[in-house]
């Protein structure tokens, strides 16, 4: 289907260029992108369908997950399917893939390449996955085996529907890892996947997924977690593989400017069901739904702080340098030395707001626990409140009393055995005195009510909140000592539009109730420039610019930071009238 697909005549008039739907006008049909509109136009012409999905229905112990969601995708199509957190988004690639947990129940139709995946026995969906279907999953350290090389895991695709003896399998693994990215003179098929990094481990299962040059390729959520730069570099390589394979792909994100960017048709879920389907462009131009309304609405979400009040340093971080030793390389060589941060000055006064941005492998996290007192730097100095947070080799306890830090993933930091009353007092055993009794219960309502929750909320467990509230409660956390500084690490990076749009708001509001100073953390350009004030730019260990947050935005002066902000999706103006 995919040859035929290629060699399928132009369309009216000669050419792509006068077929081409409403909003394609970004994709020129003399590059990658191009070929692909050009490729999911022929295949819509000729009412070729590679998945089709009719009056999907999902129960899981008969509890109603999915509800008639329909849809289809042409060889040559990106189709994305967008939406909140439980909408049913990734429960419909799992569907397709066959991916099910127990006591899933399943009606409707779901075909591809006139294949009825839901008729078909395990052991024939096991030769369709892979072969016929490839999946690329958000994680990639989960889906990768940490004790396999790269080389092999790619190769294992092949081996296991027995497609190439071992010899070519390995071939072709190295020629697949190429196509993405990873060629073998500087990434050999012997390294392992906690050899490389975010970016380069997501190219790896990209290139198990197309090993066996699929016909349908799902990603699901596969750049929520990579930097600004890494990120348009693996959306850039999906739709060159669309392009170039003639493949399908379902695109499953709540990244809209990702979706407005690259997506030929555009599917909204709501609570399981499909609430709007149209081309990319129609749905731009003419949004019908309120959901798809607020959605984009929110994506352009601008939060409004407060005035920063007058200067007064607070954290002060004076040429500060942190080294790693490196393994020897023999057994009588000295170990070398790798600098993860190189004379790093900045100051954050009190009441600021300010932002951290760079890509992954920059030195942020580095810095991160430096500031913290978690690791000691090896030239320097950090002052807090004119303190050093260390004294001496150990680090100054009643310093580090004084910040709180927010993780990117609230689940991971919460102890899932603890209610959340004991979870949110955890800073308690940094206080001198800490509050018992009426006291403490106080200081827990008083937080939780602070960030949006109930003081009823104190006695649930952390598993009975959505991932906006648990971000909620980790700001609660934060919080409950009243810190000088909080250090907010990725903090929104994985939550839904409309839940960051909220957390974000909350931020402001916190900002005016408690003179919140923090340092924001984060890859996503669009939510730094709207709740700091000032902002530095970090690359490999270095500070290369920073200034006033609109200032650098605006008129960013280091070629890295033009970059940074070049290579970030851009949501476009969308009119909310009826098409």
């Amino acid at each position: 289907m995919r040859s035929a697909n290629r060699r399928a005549a132009p369309g009216p008039k000669g050419g792509c260029e006068s077929a081409r739907p409403v909003g394609a006008d970004r994709a020129l049909p003399g590059g990658t992108a191009g070929r692909s509109v050009c490729l999911a136009i022929i295949a819509k012409a000729t009412r070729m369908t590679l998945l089709a999905i009719k009056d999907l229905s999902l129960t899981i112990h008969g509890a109603p997950i999915l509800k008639d969601v329909s849809l289809s995708i042409a060889p040559g199509e990106i189709h994305a399917v967008t939406g909140e957190s439980g909408s049913g988004k990734s429960m419909t690639a799992f569907a397709v893939m066959q991916l099910l947990p127990n006591g899933a129940k399943a009606t409707g139709t779901v075909t591809l390449d006139g294949t009825d995946i839901l008729s078909v026995t395990e052991a024939q969906m096991c030769s369709i996955r892979g072969s016929d279907a490839g999946m690329v999953f958000q994680e990639p350290m989960t889906a990768l085996n940490p004790v396999k090389t790269i080389g092999d895991q790619v190769a294992e695709t092949i081996l296991i529907h027995k497609a190439m003896p071992p010899a070519a399998a390995k071939a072709r693994a190295r020629e697949v890892l190429t196509r993405v990215g990873l060629p073998e003179n500087r990434f050999p098929l012997s390294r392992y996947p906690h050899e490389l990094s975010g970016g380069q481990r997501q190219r790896v299962v990209i290139a198990m997924a197309i090993a066996l040059r699929p016909k349908l390729l799902i990603a699901d959520e596969p750049t929520t977690a990579l930097d600004v730069t890494t990120q348009a570099q693996i959306l850039d390589l999906l739709k060159g593989l669309v392009a170039e394979e003639g493949m399908g792909m379902l695109m499953i994100t709540h990244d809209l400017a990702v979706v407005a960017d690259m997506a030929h048709h555009i599917t909204v879920m709501r609570r399981g069901e499909v609430v709007e389907s149209a081309p990319t462009g129609q749905l731009l131009a003419g949004m019908r739904h309120d959901y798809t309304k607020m959605l984009f609405a929110a994506s352009k979400h601008q939060v409004d702080l407060p005035e920063r009040p007058a200067p007064a340093p607070l954290l002060e971080v004076r040429n500060v340098s942190r080294d790693y030793r490196l393994p020897r390389t023999a057994l009588f060589t000295p170990p070398g030395m790798y600098r993860a941060v190189s004379d790093v000055s900045f100051t954050i006064d009190r009441g600021e707001r300010l932002g951290l941005v760079g890509e992954s492998g920059c030195g942020k996290s580095t810095l991160t626990r430096a500031i913290l007192g978690l690791e000691e730097v090896q030239a320097g100095q950090i002052l807090l409140g004119g303190e050093p947070v260390f004294t001496g080799h150990k680090p100054n306890l009643a310093v580090r009393r004084k910040m709180q830090v927010v993780f990117q993933d609230p689940f991971g930091s919460f102890n899932p055995r603890h209610r959340v009353d004991r979870l949110i007092t955890e800073p308690f055993h940094l206080l001198p005195d800490p509050p018992t009794g009426t006291a403490r219960d106080a200081a827990i309502a008083e937080a939780l009510t602070a960030v949006g929750l109930t003081p009823g909320d104190a006695r649930k467990y952390i598993h009975e909140f959505s991932g906006g509230q648990r971000q909620r409660i980790a700001i609660a956390r934060a919080l409950i000592i009243r810190p000088e500084l909080i250090l907010f690490d990725e903090a929104v990076s994985a939550l839904d539009v409309s839940v960051r749009a909220q957390i974000l708001d909350l931020l402001a509001d916190l900002c005016r109730q408690y003179d919140l100073t923090y340092l924001f953390i984060s890859h996503d350009l669009t939510v730094v420039r709207s709740v700091t004030d000032r902002v530095l730019v970090m690359k490999s260990g270095e500070i290369v610019e920073q200034g006033a947050t609109p200032d650098v935005f605006a008129n960013p002066r280091h070629p890295y930071t033009r970059d940074l902000i070049a290579a970030a999706p851009v949501m476009p103006d969308v009119t909310e009238g009826a098409a």
